[in-house]
């Protein structure tokens, strides 16, 4: 019976490391279903571009008050969590509170920062949640937010609040149990704001108070590990998942558009202009842009797990300010959900994107992208380096090479383009006469 807890908490770590293993070889999985793309180069600039968006939350504070409220959460969650270090030890020891005794005023004065942070990260959930379902922001209303995903951006908000209650409820129970001179609760000094709540238990009896104390204790264990394994079916994977899709970000101009190297070369052949490995043969193709989730590249599948589901993109969007079916956002989420689809089907031993449906048309009609302006505002405003252009490109791309469908004035333009370099349907040798007119006029 002495090491029973230990036991107990071995096996509750056991078994939500073993699920929370499973869904992130999943995630990977689905991840690399997606087209090789290379992103191996300026590994430096990378470096600096994770932490000043990611860590540093460099594009948050675009917009200064959800940006310091969510500043208040990020930063509780990391330092907070610095106390579940202490709760790990003490689960796998037996002991209570390891590092009370060797850490002594510092100790006392970590905890009360630590609960100070916890003060914080309430008051930001509940401002969070007031903007969600009192004052209903607009991009918290979008038709894509409906059902599941406003209950998930609630629910984490929630969640997070009663964690920051068990901590409490342990710290102020704990004090009680110190006052009492209970074995095995060491002297810690006073918890600022954890006392406040100690009246509440004042009248219990010792055995009640341990009984409190433990359950909160667990609650806090159970809670932060169910947090994590459920995050990794969330929008709030982006705690985790804005890393590394920072670090791969592109870094060339966001206007830059990405050409297929096959065409590139064969236009280049056809104008008489130097070609890389000319001698090679010509790659095949298996399809010109993107009709699927796995036609578009890995790093598109990881910007769609990376997605906050903010809506700044979507905000930012003219074709949505002007009411068009346009969603960037909408555009990620499509995505992630047609990659799990598709990576569920694969886990049981099917074939990727052979199940009669595709990412273009069940999921993202032709409208939608056509809307798309390429504006690149969608990118710029997505704090953590998303593009959802290349996706709604690659996919237009689809759709004029493969179908020859896009709307005819557009291949009009294509058409002028490819005969006059450029969209005007006139001669590029009269291109300019626009400017003999005005000598006439002088």
């Amino acid at each position: 019976m002495q090491y029973l807890p230990q036991i107990a908490f071995l096996a509750v770590f056991a078994v939500f490391g073993y699920f929370i293993y499973q869904r992130i070889s999943r995630i990977k999985s689905n991840i690399l279903l997606g087209q090789y793309q290379d992103f191996s180069d300026n590994s430096g600039d990378r470096w600096q571009t994770m932490l000043l968006v990611a860590f540093g939350q460099q594009k948050m504070f675009k917009r200064l008050i959800p940006a310091t409220f969510h500043f208040f959460i990020y930063v509780g969650f990391v330092i907070i969590n610095l106390e579940v270090l202490e709760f790990v030890l003490d689960g796998l020891f037996g002991t209570h509170r390891l590092f009370a005794p060797l850490l002594g005023a510092a100790y006392t004065f970590a905890l009360n920062f630590f609960e100070f942070l916890a003060v914080l990260v309430v008051l930001a959930c509940v401002v969070f949640l007031i903007r969600r379902n009192v004052l209903k922001v607009e991009r918290f209303t979008k038709p894509e937010m409906k059902g599941w995903p406003a209950m998930d951006g609630n629910l984490i908000l929630i969640i997070e609040v009663i964690l920051m209650a068990a901590i409490f409820t342990m710290n102020a129970t704990d004090q009680l149990l110190q006052e009492a001179g209970h074995d095995g609760y060491p002297q810690t000094g006073k918890f600022f704001f954890s006392s406040l709540f100690m009246p509440l238990f004042d009248g219990l009896s010792v055995s009640a108070l341990v009984v409190v104390e433990r359950v909160a204790w667990w609650f806090h264990i159970i809670g932060i590990l169910a947090f994590a394994l459920y995050v990794t079916y969330s929008k709030h994977l982006h705690i985790f998942m804005a890393f590394p899709n920072t670090y791969f970000s592109r870094l060339h101009a966001k206007g830059k558009m990405e050409n297929m190297p096959v065409v590139t070369n064969e236009v280049k052949m056809m104008l008489g202009m130097p070609v890389e490995n000319a001698d090679a043969p010509p790659a095949e193709v298996g399809r010109f842009g993107a009709k699927d989730a796995i036609d578009l590249s890995w790093k598109n599948l990881m910007e769609s797990y990376a997605c906050t589901e903010c809506g700044r993109c979507t905000s930012e969007c003219p074709a949505n300010l002007t009411g068009k079916q346009l969603s960037p956002r909408k555009v990620m989420m499509d995505t992630r959900d047609r990659i799990e689809e598709i990576g569920e089907a694969v886990a049981k031993g099917g074939t990727a994107g052979e199940d009669g449906k595709a990412l273009l048309g069940d999921y993202i009609t032709k409208e939608e992208i056509n809307a798309c302006t390429s504006c690149n505002a969608c990118v710029e405003a997505c704090p953590v380096n998303i593009n959802p252009l290349d996706i709604i490109l690659q996919m237009r791309r689809y759709v004029a090479m493969e179908e020859s469908g896009s709307p005819a004035s557009w291949n009009a333009m294509f058409q002028n383009v490819e005969t006059n370099f450029a969209p005007w349907k006139f001669a590029p040798t009269d291109r300019f006469n626009w400017a003999d007119e005005l000598k006439t006029e002088k």
